[in-house]
């Protein structure tokens, strides 16, 4: 009589696989391929060998034997303590995201008949934007019959990369998309 076999337990084992996930990257008997690149513990080039011959200098050094490129030809092997190394790697990522930037585009809009005092207060917002490192997308809105002047409103949008030049260079020139004229300023490198 066969055994029945439940779908969702098949299903189950080829997302995990010994406790892992499959991007995990590969230990010790896991690593099927013939020959490797092997490093040493001390991160010095032990050549290529057949991963028979890797594991067992990985265990005679009481380590582990971890693939450490899988794409590269030969794939490259490094024998080193599985839980330090993996330790190592989560720490460096963790640098990296905290030295990383995040640069947000913060939107000002306006209209085609804006005052001069007004148009004045929204520069000074960009130029508060741009000070924190931040893009600054400019969007330019037209209604009703405004459409109908929308090439005599570009100005506007020059005034505002004239007025902010000395911090702002212009990212993307103003381009009409629907109802809209829209400009992005990036800060000056």
């Amino acid at each position: 009589m066969m055994k029945k076999v439940d779908r969702y337990a098949v299903h189950f084992y080829f997302f995990l696989w010994e406790g892992r996930t499959i991007s995990d990257l590969f230990i010790n008997e896991q690593i099927r391929d013939k020959e490797v690149r092997v490093i040493g513990e001390n991160g010095e080039q032990l050549g290529i060998m057949s991963s028979r011959e890797a594991m067992r200098l990985a265990e005679e050094a009481g380590v582990d034997l971890v693939k450490i490129a899988p794409t590269a030809k030969p794939p490259v092997c490094k024998i080193v303590d599985y839980g330090k190394f993996k330790y190592e790697q989560t720490r460096k990522e963790k640098e990296a995201k905290k030295k990383q930037k995040t640069v947000e585009i913060k939107e000002i809009r306006l209209s085609p008949n804006i005052d001069t005092n007004d148009l004045n207060t929204k520069i000074n917002a960009a130029r508060k934007f741009i000070g924190k490192g931040d893009r600054v997308k400019i969007t330019l809105r037209f209604r009703g019959r405004e459409m109908a002047h929308m090439n005599n409103s570009k100005h506007i949008l020059d005034d505002i990369a004239e007025a902010l030049a000395d911090i702002a260079v212009v990212d993307k020139a103003p381009k009409v998309e629907g109802r809209s004229m829209t400009m992005f300023l990036a800060e000056k490198r």
